[in-house]
């Protein structure tokens, strides 16, 4: 059986690659660093089973990319990451239909048990 796929979208190199570590040996991996680059591998026909964001990026948020991730594949779940814990945006990613929401820095057991609880 092949491995899940996950796109990660992150503008930092250094979440981009701890997100790697926790997960390359169980899934397979691939990243963009701007929501038009993750938009662009989404509409190019690449097949993800999970899509981690986010939400600060340059240009456009984690919660933008979400909500047309949504509008074109509402099949797909997203797991929101970010650096900024807010009760409102949290309530925003959910209700835009991310289906977990977690705060940096993390941990690889959080990352881990989300993924494998949404995919």
């Amino acid at each position: 059986m092949s491995k899940k796929r996950i796109l990660i979208c992150d503008d930092e190199v250094g979440i981009r690659e701890s997100l790697n570590l926790i997960l390359k040996d169980n899934y397979d991996i691939s990243f963009c660093d701007n929501g038009q680059g993750c938009l662009c591998l989404l509409e190019g026909g690449e097949k993800f089973d999970l899509a981690l964001l986010d939400i600060k990026m340059p240009k456009m948020s984690g919660l933008d990319i979400l909500k047309k991730i949504k509008g074109k594949r509402p099949d797909l779940k997203v797991i929101i990451i970010t650096g900024y814990k807010s009760v409102d945006t949290a309530t925003e990613a959910i209700n835009a239909g991310a289906v977990d929401y977690i705060v940096k820095p993390f941990a690889a057991k959080e990352i881990l048990k989300s993924v494998e609880r949404n995919i």
